[in-house]
């Protein structure tokens, strides 16, 4: 280890070994299941996962081979990984919301020979790709319901494992042969493998050591100076290289709570129920809770909206600096005191982040508006920029040193470096050690001095803190020459809770274009509230009074890149709304929802077209995935509408100010 912090403990399963010695009887894990939270403290877990291990070998399973992790947070989800690493072998966790055809690839390229999954619906999901998994020989369940009469000769239920491993360490000889299996692991070895999302093609798998992560954990537990009395709610997917090292990692070191709740959709309340100190969501999910709030607040009276929009004006002029210790008048500080008795206090507690310490957004670029927001109202809300080949970190947000525009200095132990053509390198103790079984992608993405390519453009400020521009690759320009950075624009327009979704065009094009979603509740609500009679989704998306309310954002935003320099040339002279939520099961997000930009442009080639040749409208017909894999198309005739573009301030006005 490059610190004594873990001690001798250079694997998983040796530090829950040392936190059941030397904080038994502290809580380590809690489960709401029908609305009551279980507990376990680091003592049970240690005995859990230790017997799980043994069931495991006992069926089987060997050093170096791999057991996919599927399903929701859940304790036992994480136990099964500490367990395959105790005896060597390698947990592969895949999103649990994949279709079939996703988990064939992962399971199959990984070659796992066990599936540890949550329920009846993955069991279901693996035995209809069975004949594609031959490497697979047993799957074991954490939820028995509806699985009883299932053909049980290699369908196995955890807790059923769990107990046939305590049985079979009664004997001494039993529990000294595992205990010599754990002591055989080193930090060196393959610990885990993490399948990137595959924003790009295919997932790859990130190979990372016991040693990567737990380099980690420290760089991230030190810096904030996380320690066994902090609580987290583990609801981001096991798969995510960020859910690892925030609620596996990070907790296994320093000891700390690991609270898994009892279904996405309260995760909020959840988070309010155990008090959270430390707390990471990507920016859609901060998103949302802003998204809810404002709706709310337009169906209350006119004095409470009053006061709202009053208070959060006063948060914008001075709660960052308090946030920050600068200094304020006293009518400033006085003021915010009163808002936060009357609004931030109740908001932070609807958000569940009363008691956080400090909380992290990271996955894709936060608006700067909505980071601010959140700062604004006394949340320690910091970016960190990440990715899954560096363990995580690659910068972080010293205190005192907080800016929405920027992802914060190098983490410890990170060197950075920008190559020539703006690509952002980085290399430290935590990087991955290469792409599972492709050398090629491996070699292509590390250079012969050690830095990972990042795939990100970005650049130092003067005060040495990184600015993400956008991915390397997509970073491009107009015809005329003027910059185009279609995250940066899609950013913009995602802070309005009326848009859930952009994407931005315009690589080598005369100018930029964007086709949008909307967010159904938002704009649902408002629909309701204006007497906007509609019957679904397609139907609300493509009524005029809605093109005319997204127009007046897309106006703001043009107006706001007009006062840039660099990016004004990139102004939207005409979008779309369209006609479906873009989805993940569709192949036009990630699993981690981000935007699959060339697909969708292949995929809506039509749209694109039309906002592009002074089409007021075009047809479409697209094909669309439901929740139980049945298939179906959504046709609509899908209007376009113009933009105004204003004059960049400071400069010239550019080429598509000058086209328009």
């Amino acid at each position: 280890m490059a610190s004594g912090t873990a001690g001798q403990a250079d694997t998983f399963p040796k530090l829950l070994v040392r936190n059941a010695r030397e904080r038994a009887s502290r809580v380590a894990f809690r489960h709401k299941d029908l609305g009551i939270w279980q507990s376990w403290n680091w003592a049970e877990v240690a005995t859990h996962v230790r017997n799980f291990a043994k069931g495991l070998a006992d069926l089987g399973l060997k050093r170096g081979e791999k057991v996919a992790i599927i399903g929701q947070n859940r304790p036992r989800l994480y136990w099964s990984m500490c367990a395959a690493q105790w005896i060597g072998a390698i947990p592969v966790p895949v999103y649990a919301d994949g279709v079939a055809e996703e988990m064939a690839y992962v399971l199959d390229h990984a070659e796992a020979v066990f599936a540890v999954v949550q329920d009846q619906e993955q069991v279901d999901k693996l035995l209809s790709i069975a004949d594609r998994l031959p490497h697979l020989r047993h799957m074991l369940y954490d939820e028995p319901r509806g699985l009883r009469d299932y053909d049980h000769s290699k369908l196995h239920a955890i807790e059923t494992v769990i107990a046939s491993g305590a049985r079979a360490l009664k004997d001494p000889q039993a529990e000294a042969a595992l205990a010599r299996e754990m002591e055989q692991g080193q930090g060196s070895d393959l610990g885990i493998i993490l399948y990137t999302s595959g924003t790009t093609g295919r997932p790859k798998g990130v190979m990372l050591s016991h040693y990567n992560v737990l380099i980690a954990a420290e760089i991230g537990c030190g810096f904030d100076g996380l320690n066994e009395t902090d609580e987290v709610i583990a609801y981001l997917p096991i798969a995510w290289v960020g859910d690892h090292v925030f609620s596996y990692a990070q907790a296994m070191l320093a000891g700390f709570c690991v609270n898994c709740p009892e279904s996405p959709d309260t995760v909020i309340d959840d988070r309010r129920e155990v008090g959270t100190t430390y707390a990471f969501a990507p920016p859609r999910v901060f998103e949302n809770m802003l998204t809810v709030t404002m709706v709310r607040m337009e169906d209350a009276g006119a004095l409470k909206r009053k006061m709202f929009h009053y208070f959060l004006d006063v948060a914008k002029r001075y709660g960052e600096q308090i946030l920050n210790g600068e200094s304020v008048p006293l009518k400033g500080r006085l003021l915010y005191k009163l808002g936060d008795l009357l609004v931030y206090g109740p908001l932070r507690n609807r958000f569940g982040l009363t008691n956080i310490k400090v909380g992290y957004t990271a996955g894709e670029a936060i608006g700067p508006e909505l980071f601010r927001f959140y700062r604004s109202i006394g949340v320690n809300l910091k970016q960190l920029y990440g990715q899954t080949e560096a363990g995580v970190y690659i910068t972080m947000q010293p205190n005192g040193e907080i800016k929405a525009d920027t992802v914060g200095k190098p983490a410890p132990m990170v060197e950075i470096r920008i190559d020539d053509n703006g690509e952002v390198l980085y290399r430290s103790p935590s990087i991955f050690g290469g792409y599972y079984k492709d050398p090629d992608k491996t070699a292509e993405t590390m250079t012969a001095d050690g830095y990972v390519r990042s795939g990100d453009a970005g650049f130092f400020d003067e005060g040495g803190h990184l600015k993400i521009i956008d991915r390397a690759k997509d970073v491009g320009k107009l015809a005329g020459g003027d910059l185009f950075p279609p995250k940066y624009i899609e950013n913009k327009l995602k802070f309005y809770p009326n848009i859930k979704e952009a994407v931005a065009f315009g690589q080598g094009r005369d100018y930029a274009t964007v086709a949008l979603n909307i967010d159904l509740v938002a704009v649902g609500n408002w629909a309701e509230r204006n007497n906007v009679v509609y019957a679904s989704y397609q139907e609300l998306a493509g009524h005029d009074l809605v093109y005319d309310m997204i127009a007046k954002h897309v106006d703001e935003v043009n107006r706001s890149l007009a006062g840039e320099p660099m990016m004004g040339g990139a102004q939207i002279k005409r979008f779309l709304i369209l006609h479906k939520e873009l989805d993940a099961d569709d192949g036009e997000l990630t699993r981690t929802q981000k935007v699959r930009r060339g697909f969708i442009a292949e995929r809506y080639a039509p749209l694109v077209a039309a906002l592009y040749d002074g089409s007021e409208a075009a047809d479409i017909s697209t094909e669309v995935t439901f929740e139980d894999g049945r298939k179906g198309v959504i046709s609509a005739r899908v209007k376009v509408r113009d933009a105004k573009i204003y004059p960049v301030t400071g400069q010239e006005a550019p080429a598509a100010a000058k086209a328009a």
